[in-house]
């Protein structure tokens, strides 16, 4: 089963961030690339990135025909989502494992995992 854990940035773990020194934000970076090679050593990494800003964000959609787009970032944005893992993992217990071995949530950041959708068995 494929999961998505995403990691969020809310104002609690963007001020936290602030209070970290460089050498730490360089650890903790270092700690997204060795959780990184540990996933895809086990075969449970399909594809994990961080996201930029949200001020660089589009959104899209289609009005009479017309495909429209709007720039971030978005009314009242508190919290938005940093960056992803995705995760091919046998069980639900795999993926909540790995996500508890993020940097995010070791320094108590929010970090969720949702099973993704299999299209493939919707019986279309």
């Amino acid at each position: 089963m494929r999961y998505l854990v995403l990691i969020h940035s809310n104002p609690r773990s963007r001020a936290l961030w602030e209070t970290l020194t460089d050498e730490q934000r360089m650890e903790f970076g270092r700690g997204y690339m060795a959780l990184s090679e540990e996933i895809t050593a086990a075969g449970d990494m399909v594809v994990s990135n961080g996201l930029t800003d949200p001020a660089l964000a589009k959104r899209v959609w289609v009005q009479d025909g017309e495909t429209m787009t709007s720039d971030g970032p978005f009314a009242e944005v508190k919290e938005y989502v940093a960056g992803f893992l995705l995760l091919d993992c046998e069980t639900e217990e795999q993926a909540l494992a790995w996500a508890a071995k993020t940097p995010d949530s070791q320094l108590g950041g929010a970090v969720e995992v949702r099973p993704l959708l299999d299209m493939s068995t919707l019986d279309l």
